[in-house]
């Protein structure tokens, strides 16, 4: 009997060890040390060594970008475009941004205002016959207070034997059929929603007759020059494209394959993959550019009013801070975060595509130095 209790004392000291271990070293990520006398060009050195660290530790692998007054001050990859650990990353990788693409699908909607197509206040059920959510505007979807249930992918899932891959199209049909209720009304409150977002790239595709991706790489991406920003999913011509990053998982250097599933063929609420380069080309974009009028661009940063006289902190595809503005995103192996301060004009973007369980880790300690580079 002893000798049976010293058996399950020895097992539980062993599981209480490696949680201890887990929690307190394994999940931990080196401190981030910098003083704010140091020198920018040594804050900016102390940063790289430390994402390097991080990279040859198997707690990060992705691209990176510092930029300051629209320079880039920092924009390199660590570690690997894929499972098979054959190709690095490098500043030019296009890396899935999860939904940080929404501030994309935003500026695309931005863009047919700009051209008088739409109108922000026009009601959706202009456009898609049928939509069942009669009081539903542009704007209600771009703020996430459409008051539409967030259902796309619990539909399709239960409609996936009869959807080889799901598209815009078939997703807002679901949600078409499905004639779901809703007691929230637009404007009642805030709800993230990527149903929204997909209702919003369907919009540009019956507006324009092209596919999301047509549509964003001939009005938005090629005109600014994002040469490795694109839209690409498993409805996309090519299998594959020049300078992307794969979705896997590191697990202590046990690299696995992340693979898209049937719900990959839909765009606008993620499926934008960009590099550390181009998205300094896009920050600058939400400063001044070529294609839409400051007028409309300060647009997306105005703080929706709600129906009690509220206000809600997300504008168009950006939540709205203190000092600027930021988006996250995760799907599948991506980890991403876009953060903007507009007083000091800096940028910090951080794209991940190992499936990082650090990943909030790394945000924590970068919040020590965002606003001080």
């Amino acid at each position: 009997m002893k000798i049976f209790l010293y058996i399950i004392l020895g097992v539980l000291t062993l599981i209480i060890g490696f949680i201890c271990y887990f929690f307190i070293f394994f999940l931990q990520v080196p401190e981030l040390k910098i003083s704010q006398e140091t020198s920018e060009v040594k804050k900016i050195e102390i940063i790289d060594n430390w994402f390097t660290s991080l990279q040859e530790q198997y707690k990060f692998n992705g691209a990176v970008l510092f930029a300051k007054d629209g320079k880039a001050l920092l924009a390199k990859g660590y570690g690997v475009t894929n499972h098979k650990r054959d190709i690095k990353l490098t500043e030019n990788s296009s890396l899935r941004l999860g939904s940080v693409s929404k501030q994309f699908t935003a500026a695309g909607i931005m863009l047919l205002k700009e051209k008088g197509e739409i109108n922000y206040d026009d009601l959706v059920s202009k456009y898609i016959s049928d939509f069942p959510y009669k009081a539903v505007t542009i704007r209600n979807l771009l703020n996430h207070v459409s008051g539409v249930p967030d259902i796309y992918i619990e539909l399709a899932e239960s409609n996936k034997e009869n959807i080889p891959i799901l598209t815009n199209q078939i997703a807002v049909d679901l949600l078409i059929d499905e004639k779901r209720e809703t007691d929230t009304k637009p404007n009642k409150k805030f709800q993230y929603s990527n149903t929204n977002y997909i209702i919003l790239s369907r919009l540009i595709e019956v507006i324009t007759e092209l596919s999301f991706e047509e549509y964003l790489k001939t009005e938005l991406f090629d005109p600014l020059g994002m040469k490795n920003t694109r839209v690409w999913n498993l409805k996309s011509e090519e299998k594959t494209f020049e300078n992307k990053a794969d979705d896997f998982s590191n697990i202590e250097g046990y690299p696995s394959a992340v693979e898209p599933t049937f719900l990959d063929g839909v765009a606008g609420d993620g499926a934008v993959f960009s590099s550390a380069n181009d998205m300094l080309i896009w920050n600058d974009f939400w400063y001044q550019n070529p294609l839409i009028k400051q007028t409309n661009l300060k647009e997306a940063f105005k703080k929706p009013i709600l129906n009690n006289g509220d206000t809600s902190n997300y504008g168009f595809g950006w939540i709205i801070t203190e000092n600027g503005m930021r988006h996250n995103g995760r799907w599948l192996g991506a980890k991403t975060i876009i953060i903007r301060n507009t007083e000091k004009k800096t940028c910090i973007v951080i794209l991940d595509n190992s499936s990082n369980v650090f990943f909030d880790k790394i945000l924590e300690q970068l919040k020590t130095i965002a606003n001080n580079i």
